[in-house]
């Protein structure tokens, strides 16, 4: 069967774009073609199994005519938008204008033609009930597309993007839930059918996320720490409000006025990164370390060596790395919302 995978955003950086490039391998192995769409403003030099083709955004908003444009190759003269946050983009899709909405999804649209056209695909995969299932929708193909919760904050949000929602909503051919939350949610949205949705939890990489031959002394000299952590706490996300950053930093206040040798260690970028580091300061915490964006292979090391990864998520519709956590054998503690209850329980961790 011949695939084509359509994400809002690169393959690295968020939950969709790993579980993109996780669909795309696996087909790979499975023995399928693939193909993907997505989206950047930098040029990715990886070699990947499956054929791609990346729209191209400048990484700052600029005012070009469209022959300038086309000699930086640039698909868009703006960086990508996002619901929340991205190492790679600070735009969102509440704070872009009209004009850009309506270049968004032209682009989309035509070059998911481009490439339906070129191969020919027996379906689609779009990500997120947003603007890739529309655009899907367009190329007459048959369709699925797999909600991942920040869509639905979006369509909560920005009455702008209901049009293709909706119209990929409904036309699809199957919905695709990640997890009862998100499943419960979806039905109440967009008034589907319930046979129209399917509830199918993400997974991970059991390759990449395995138990590592790491010690602590090894890692924090890979992130060129001079320390030797007794205790290891982990965080690994975006650093915004909804991923509960601030709720994190200001336990460890506590826990560390009772366990002293803990140390935490917080993978991720966002735009409240100024503010949780000026709130550490403010907390005179000395035990925290802000590793910034990490690649998967470093966070599957940190992991490893840490002896707890929390993940203190005021709303979380799935929450991959948790289960990536697990997957390294390392029990997770972790709010109880959204996806989490689905698989983090007192075997693997602790829900609070």
């Amino acid at each position: 069967m011949k695939v084509l995978l359509i994400n809002h955003f690169p393959l690295q950086g968020s939950g969709s774009g790993i579980y993109t490039l996780n669909i795309a391998q696996e087909l790979i192995k499975e023995g399928h073609e693939v193909f993907v769409i997505d989206i950047d403003c930098e040029l990715d030099t990886k070699d990947y199994s499956f054929q791609r083709r990346t729209i191209m955004c400048a990484k700052e908003n600029l005012d070009l005519n469209l022959d300038l444009k086309l000699d930086l190759n640039l698909d868009l003269n703006f960086n990508f938008p996002c619901f929340t946050t991205h190492p790679r983009s600070l735009n969102t899709f509440y704070n872009i204008s009209d004009e850009q909405v309506e270049e968004y999804v032209h682009t989309f649209i035509e070059i998911t033609k481009e490439v339906v056209a070129d191969f020919n695909p027996d379906i689609i995969h779009a990500q997120h009930l947003w603007i890739t299932p529309y655009a899907a929708l367009t190329s007459g193909v048959p369709y699925v597309v797999t909600v991942h919760g920040t869509d639905l904050m979006g369509f909560k949000k920005d009455e702008r993007y209901h049009k293709y929602a909706l119209e990929g909503a409904i036309n699809a051919a199957k919905v695709i839930t990640i997890s009862r939350q998100v499943h419960n949610d979806t039905l109440e949205l967009f008034k589907l059918p319930e046979e129209k949705l399917k509830l199918n939890p993400n997974g991970f990489d059991d390759e990449m996320f395995r138990p590592k031959s790491i010690t602590k002394k090894e890692l924090f000299k890979k992130f060129g720490i001079d320390i030797i952590p007794e205790k290891l706490v982990s965080f690994v996300g975006k650093f915004t409000d909804f991923k509960g950053i601030d709720i994190l930093i200001k336990a460890a206040r506590k826990v560390t006025d009772e366990i002293p040798e803990v140390v935490f260690a917080l993978a991720g970028d966002g735009q409240l990164m100024t503010e949780m580091k000026q709130l550490t300061a403010e907390l005179k915490l000395k035990n925290i370390y802000f590793l910034g964006h990490q690649t998967q292979e470093d966070v599957a090391s940190l992991y490893t060596a840490a002896d707890v990864s929390v993940v203190p998520s005021r709303i979380e519709p799935f929450g991959l790395v948790a289960i990536e956590a697990l997957g390294c054998g390392t029990p997770v503690v972790a709010t109880n919302a959204g996806g989490l209850p689905d698989f983090v329980n007192n075997d693997v961790g602790q829900l609070i």
